[in-house]
């Protein structure tokens, strides 16, 4: 797939952040060049006047009334790298960096954060050049941490990844013909500030998601075929009662998928109206993709704010400085929690649905999918799997955005959260991929056992859900209790984390 420049103009979307995040190259255009410019010529006039302001003229934190000095301003920039950078944890994948990355250059591009144009043309070749500074993953309350671990790539310190080799900071800079930054005043601060990590991430998680909610729809289908669903409960007129742009989009997409079913067709009447956990697919799938346009719109919105702090503002002629909160962000904070909570709610359908396929109590199929009960487990297990992660989920759940704190003796006395927010969302997603898997392989092995029981079993499925099995049958055989089930459910698994689902083929 050729990957194409994303331009930053007038400011990136959750989709532009995604396609870098992803590996697409970021150039920067005139206009956001000189708005970065014109900041750091504010800067510049800020400390040629002596005008106090935090963290240019002054300490970071509770040291907000401790002033530097002009000759010990670049040294403060370089000790707030060093001291910030105290992250722990596994490391964020490459892709997550990126995300963090884009978002940073496009919250200085709107040119009140006074970086340096050579500060942002450094940021700029490390995702060009795809060289991936190492970014722990935990130890953020709010911002700060993440960031910070990137910026130490900038000054040759910490680790990077660069053409699947990890080596110091500076090696990686060299390799890539850049020395080292020695920054200037109040870059220090930039660097770690604002809610670029969090808008990054939230972009990145914005992408799996809407992949995701595309792929819930088309796992359901082949259950609900595969479970003899009653149709009546999708139709367009029904749906249209209950007022959601989701709800509408989710059956619209079952009635697709489903449309020429000949196995849907044999099982009109079977029974008065299906579980809820079949019949309220569209209901709790279409739930998720209404809180996901909020989402969307609130990532928007962080991406198109100026989130430092200070702010720097005015024209080099006349500099102003103002101290205010925007580098706090509730609003996206409880965003990523909502989605975080309507995944965790996707995967407990999913594990609903999945039960009933290799539940004989009520299948209608072989206990666990298999042909030789007893002697072959079949599914059972993994469907213990599905509800372990389901578990964890809902442990997820609990909402980041209220999780408080006070740091920096009391001058940071109300935190958001919207890092950790973000983060516990890739967690959820990462389960829910992996739910979903399981329930699209006992989808199309119980496909199977129908085709088994009904003459020309094969043909009477729908084109579309057909569509989904040829796409799993292309990868994995049908289960028989030969090997180990955990290799087919990670196949699947990355299937769902990498590729679209197959799309539905047009009517002949």
């Amino acid at each position: 797939m050729t990957l194409h420049n994303v331009v930053l103009d007038t400011g990136l979307t959750w989709h532009d952040v995604s396609a870098i995040a992803h590996g697409a190259p970021l150039e920067i255009a005139r206009a956001p060049a000189e708005r970065i410019t014109n900041g750091r010529l504010i800067v510049d006039a800020l400390v040629s006047r002596g005008i106090r302001a935090y963290g240019i003229t002054t300490g970071v934190g509770a040291l907000a009334d401790n002033v530097v000095d002009r000759s010990a301003q670049a040294q403060l920039s370089r000790n707030i790298i060093l001291s910030h950078a105290c992250g722990t944890g596994p490391l964020l994948p490459a892709p997550a960096v990126r995300a963090i990355i884009a978002a940073q250059i496009n919250n200085f591009s709107h040119g009140y954060s006074g970086v340096c144009p050579a500060t942002v043309a450094a940021l700029q070749a490390l995702l060009n050049y795809n060289c991936i500074p190492s970014v722990p993953s935990k130890g953020s309350a709010g911002y700060l941490v993440h960031m910070a671990h990137i910026a130490l790539v900038l000054i040759g310190h910490g680790q990077a990844t660069l053409n699947g080799e990890t080596m110091p900071g500076a090696d990686a800079l060299a390799k890539i013909g850049l020395a080292p930054l020695t920054l200037q005043a109040k870059e220090g601060l930039s660097l770690v500030n604002g809610t670029s990590c969090s808008a990054g991430l939230g972009s990145f998680a914005l992408a799996r998601a809407y992949r995701l909610a595309d792929w819930a729809d088309a796992v359901a289908a082949i259950t609900l075929e595969s479970s003899g669903a009653q149709m009546a409960a999708f139709d367009e007129n029904i749906l249209a009662l209950r007022k959601s742009t989701g709800i509408q989009h989710v059956g619209k997409t079952l009635r697709a998928r489903l449309a020429h079913s000949r196995l849907i067709d044999l099982s009109l009447g079977k029974r008065t109206q299906d579980a809820l956990s079949l019949r309220a697919t569209p209901h709790a799938h279409g739930a998720v993709r209404d809180v996901f346009a909020n989402t969307a719109q609130i990532v928007d919105q962080e991406l198109a704010s100026v989130t430092d702090n200070p702010i720097v503002h005015g024209t080099p002629d006349d500099p102003k400085v103002a101290s205010e909160a925007h580098a706090v962000a509730p609003a996206l904070a409880l965003a990523l929690d909502g989605l975080a909570i309507a995944i965790s709610q996707l995967s407990m359908l999913s594990e609903r649905r999945l039960d009933r396929l290799v539940n004989p109590l009520v299948s209608g199929l072989p206990a666990f999918l298999t042909n030789d009960p007893g002697v072959g487990s079949g599914l059972m297990i993994a469907q213990y799997t599905a509800a372990a992660l389901a578990a964890e989920n809902r442990r997820l759940g609990a909402p980041a955005s209220l999780d408080g704190g006070i740091t920096s003796a009391l001058q940071e006395d109300y935190l958001a959260h919207p890092t950790a927010a973000a983060n516990k969302l890739l967690q959820v997603l990462d389960n829910t991929e992996q739910v979903l898997a399981i329930e699209l392989l006992a989808a199309v092995q119980a496909a199977d056992l129908v085709a088994a029981d009904v003459k020309n079993g094969a043909e009477m499925r729908a084109p579309g859900t057909n569509a989904i099995y040829d796409q799993v049958r292309n990868l994995l055989p049908s289960y028989g209790d030969d090997h180990a089930l955990g290799n087919d459910l990670e196949t699947l698994r990355h299937l769902i984390a990498t590729s679209e689902p197959a799309p539905i083929p047009a009517p002949a």
